[in-house]
C-alpha cells in the first residue's frame, strides 16, 4: 500500500494585500468615508480613534482591533485631545468568519499583539515607503527584499487570524456559559446522587439552564474530562465494589449501576480497568486465596 498524502484544510487564506501602514495621527484627524473591494483590518496601537462603518459605529480604544468587510462603508476620526498611533491593513481573504470582527471592537491578547508587530516588520522589509500617508493607491514593492518575507507576511496574517477566531471561541464559550464553578460542584453533587438511574445531557442543560455546548466546555475545563466519562467512572467504581461484594451476576450489577446493557458494560469496564469484569473478580479472588 502507498503512503496517502493528505491535504491541507486552508481553514483562513490571504490571497492579496493592499497595503500595511502605520499611522500617527494629529489630533482632529479625520478621514472621508471610503470603501474598497478588500477587507480593512484597523488596531489602535496607543490611543484612541472613532470608527463608522456600516456594521460598526463608536470608540476603538488602544490594543483594540476591528475588521471592516469588503466593500463596507467606512471612516474614523481622532479625538481634539489625543494623537493615536494605528495600524491599518488592507487585504483580500474570503472567508467570512472574519466578518464577525467588523460589528464590535475585540481587545488584543499580548501573543496577538506580537505576530501583529512582527506582520509590521516584515511589510516594512517588503514594501517601500512611505507607511504613513493615508489613501496611498499602489503600495511599491521593494525589488530586493529578503527571501520569503513576501510570503512570512502572508503566513503570518493568516496565522494571527486564526489565533484570533480560536480565541473568539473560547471567549464566548465562557461568556455564554452560565454554568460557574459553583454550579459544576452542583453538577457534580446531582450526578454522584443520580449516576445509576438515566442521565443525559439534555436534562443537565435543562436543570442548569444552559446548552450542551457550555455545559460539556464547563465540565471539562473544570474537572479534565468528559461528563459521560465522569458518569462511566463512578459506575465502574460501584460496579467493582458489587463485584467484589455481592451475589449478583455480571447481568444484575450492570442493570443496578445504570448500563442498558451488560456488552456496553464490559466494554466500558476493560476500557477503564484494562480487564473485563470476569477477568477482574478472578484476578481479586486470586489475590484473596493467596493470603488464605
Amino acid at each position: 500500500m502507498e503512503f496517502q498524502l493528505k491535504r491541507f484544510h486552508m481553514a483562513i487564506e490571504v490571497t492579496k494585500i493592499a497595503n500595511i501602514h502605520y499611522f500617527e495621527f494629529t489630533n482632529q484627524y479625520h478621514t472621508f468615508m471610503d470603501r474598497h473591494a478588500f477587507r480593512e483590518l484597523v488596531y489602535v496601537d496607543s490611543g484612541s480613534i472613532t470608527v463608522e462603518s456600516e456594521s460598526y459605529t463608536g470608540i476603538l480604544k488602544m490594543n483594540e482591533l476591528i475588521i471592516h468587510k469588503t466593500n463596507e462603508i467606512h471612516s474614523l476620526s481622532c479625538p481634539t485631545d489625543d494623537a493615536p498611533s494605528v495600524i491599518i491593513i488592507g487585504f483580500e481573504c474570503a472567508s467570512e468568519m472574519l466578518d464577525s470582527f467588523s460589528s464590535q471592537p475585540t481587545m488584543l491578547s499580548q501573543a496577538q499583539q506580537k505576530i501583529l508587530t512582527e506582520i509590521i516588520k516584515e511589510g516594512r522589509s517588503v514594501f517601500l515607503p512611505p507607511y504613513d500617508v493615508p489613501n496611498v493607491k499602489n503600495m511599491k514593492k521593494r525589488k530586493d527584499y529578503p527571501f520569503g518575507a513576501d510570503q512570512m507576511i502572508k503566513i503570518k496574517l493568516e496565522e494571527f487570524f486564526i489565533m484570533l477566531l480560536r480565541s473568539k471561541t473560547v471567549s464566548q464559550q465562557l461568556k455564554n456559559d452560565k454554568i460557574a464553578n459553583a454550579n459544576m460542584l452542583e453538577i457534580c453533587t446531582y450526578i454522584e446522587k443520580n449516576y445509576k438511574g438515566k442521565i443525559n445531557l439534555n436534562e443537565l442543560c435543562f436543570l442548569y439552564n444552559t446548552n450542551k455546548t457550555s455545559l460539556c466546555y464547563g465540565f471539562k475545563a473544570a474537572f479534565g474530562e468528559t461528563i459521560i466519562h465522569y458518569i462511566n467512572r463512578l459506575r465502574i467504581k460501584e460496579a467493582k465494589k458489587l463485584l467484589r461484594a455481592s451475589s449478583l451476576n455480571i447481568t444484575q450489577i450492570a442493570a443496578e449501576v445504570g448500563f442498558s446493557s451488560v456488552y456496553y458494560f464490559s466494554r466500558i469496564f476493560k476500557s477503564l480497568e484494562n480487564k473485563s469484569p470476569t477477568e477482574y473478580i478472578k484476578t481479586i479472588k486470586s489475590k484473596l486465596d493467596s493470603f488464605e
